[in-house]
């Protein structure tokens, strides 16, 4: 009898080990936030074949399920991989390359800079990005006389920390030959005393940067390998790259063929004439890590250089209304020809005209049109009578925008405008989803200051008191899920990425806290301990 016993036990121990399938991972003993639909939350998961094939509790996963890579987190959080809605992937790599002026407290720490980096790099021409004339006492824009005594015959651009204002000195503006009497559509040089300041706002900044030596294909692979390093840090595993020419769009499919690139990316294509005929004769590409089916436009400028497109005048600024960097007759036409095909059109809009205009056009030729996910991006400046037009048309939505102007967006917009500015909540409500940016490098890569800024509106020194415009936060929920799921469905991806669900992509980060429960304080500090993209470990 005893014999049978043991024939029967050692009969049901080889069957249990022979229902057990084998994966090629299982995560245990993590604190999963899965973003379903439901919101819940689970122990462990098992991927295979870079896909998540079950999620539930690690007894569930260990019993059923059998690898040779076993990873107990140990209780760690762990989250689906952050979506970044609207960025500048390659633009973040190739200002690796370039003189960093982010940060900067004056013009001359501008200066010092650029000297320090010439003595090193001595450049043929000198590019540099993140100057903030709001950050420093002297709020006025610089001017080019410095530069021009200091680099007589080497060319300099400095572009603002928004890309929508340019410093260049006289060698610069000779290459684009600009003139005090030069004019330019949706663009403006800035003239004082009726000399040239070296400042070009938008459209005016193309004449030099057309006669600039361009990127050789090893500058641009390196600055996209580069940019993948920073992300994957972070925690990103797909970015929207906003605005891309078809030479870039398919460097990054070869990168992603031969294995280099890993990152996925939502490649909007810029809103030229010959991008548009391009691929809207070729259709949609689609592939696990390239997605091809949005242009980005331009509606007006940035706020911070003044050229937001504003419906009255700047508050601080008479008589100024910012500029339409798009006129109104090429955005119409090339809105209706986009619209009756399968492409989606995602128009930069800051000021409150710039957005009325936009959704006035995208409600009139998307009318009988369903889920078509047209974005604005930013929406930063809406008229209370426009929320409504939101109702059929996605806010993609920078939340570090707002505490980065938050110390002078009231100088320009006054009190009361300034209250339909940064309107997350409002635009959620509206619309029912919000995708969520950083637009780096205009901003910081750190998904976490983005969380920081969405739910708490407060700078890292927790100014001002009770959060900016408060009433406005989203929820950790609704950030979390701008982070993942929403941006993803902004996308046309909700049903292969953005939560932790069976069969899709195993794109999931593990953080050292738990972004859901910790102080808010600590949101900013929290850090990625791994970033996982089809399952694969990244960094």
């Amino acid at each position: 009898m005893k014999k049978l016993i043991i024939l029967l036990s050692l009969a049901f121990i080889v069957s249990c080990s022979q229902e057990q399938k084998h994966v090629d991972s299982i995560i245990i003993n993590a604190n999963v936030y899965t973003v379903n639909d439901d919101f819940a939350k689970a122990e462990a998961f098992a991927i295979s074949n870079g896909k998540f094939v079950a999620v539930g509790s690690t007894d569930e996963m260990t019993s059923k399920y059998t690898s040779d890579t076993i990873i107990d987190v140990e209780g760690k959080t762990i989250v689906p991989g952050f979506i970044d809605a609207h960025c500048h992937f390659l633009g973040l790599g190739l200002d690796q390359q370039d003189v960093d002026l982010v940060g900067t407290k004056s013009f001359e720490d501008v200066v010092k800079r650029v000297l320090d980096f010439q003595n090193k790099k001595q450049q043929d021409y000198i590019v540099g990005r993140g100057w903030d004339q709001n950050d420093w006492e002297d709020k006025a824009f610089p001017n080019k006389k410095l530069l021009d005594n200091l680099f007589p015959n080497t060319p300099v651009a400095l572009t603002r920390i928004d890309g929508h204002a340019t410093l260049c000195n006289q060698a610069a503006l000779d290459l684009g030959g600009i003139t005090v009497n030069s004019k330019v559509d949706g663009g403006e040089v800035v003239i004082e005393n009726g000399e040239l300041t070296g400042v070009l706002v938008d459209n005016a900044v193309d004449y030099v940067w057309k006669q600039w030596p361009g990127y050789t294909r090893e500058d641009l692979v390196e600055a996209l390998l580069v940019a993948q390093d920073l992300c994957f840090d972070f925690g990103l595993t797909t970015v929207d790259d906003a605005g891309l020419d078809q030479y870039t769009i398919e460097m990054i499919d070869s990168l992603h063929t031969t294995g280099d690139l890993k990152m996925r990316v939502y490649a909007m294509a810029s809103g030229t004439e010959q991008n548009v005929d391009y691929y809207l004769n070729k259709g949609i590409i689609k592939t696990d890590r390239l997605n091809v089916r949005s242009f980005k436009f331009y509606a007006d400028g940035a706020l911070g250089s003044r050229g937001a497109m504003l419906r009255a005048p700047y508050s601080d600024k008479p008589d100024h209304f910012g500029l339409m960097v798009t006129d109104l007759e090429t955005f119409n036409k090339n809105a209706e020809r986009i619209a009756n095909s399968e492409y989606q059109m995602n128009t930069h809009a800051i000021g409150d005209s710039a957005n009325h205009a936009v959704l006035q056009t995208y409600n009139k030729v998307l009318e009988g049109k369903s889920n078509r996910r047209w974005r604005v991006e930013h929406a930063q400046v809406v008229s209370p009578e426009d929320f409504d037009l939101y109702k059929n048309v996605l806010p993609s939505i920078q939340p570090t925008h707002a505490t980065s102007d938050m110390y002078w967006a009231e100088d320009r917009l006054g009190s009361e405008r300034v209250k339909g500015a940064y309107a997350y909540k409002q635009l959620l409500n509206a619309y029912g989803k919000v995708a969520l940016g950083t637009d780096f490098p205009v901003e910081r890569v750190s998904p976490f200051l983005t969380f920081y800024a969405a739910v708490v509106r407060q700078d890292l020194e927790q100014f001002p008191e009770g959060g900016f415009q408060k009433e406005n936060g989203l929820t950790r929920e609704e950030t979390l899920k701008g982070m993942t799921i929403w941006a993803a469905y902004s996308n046309f991806e909700e049903h292969e990425k953005g939560s932790i669900e069976v069969d899709k992509f195993a794109d999931f980060i593990v953080l050292d806290k738990d972004i859901m429960t910790v102080n808010e304080t600590e949101i900013p500090n929290i850090k990625v301990q791994q970033t996982f993209v089809n399952g694969e470990k990244q960094n």
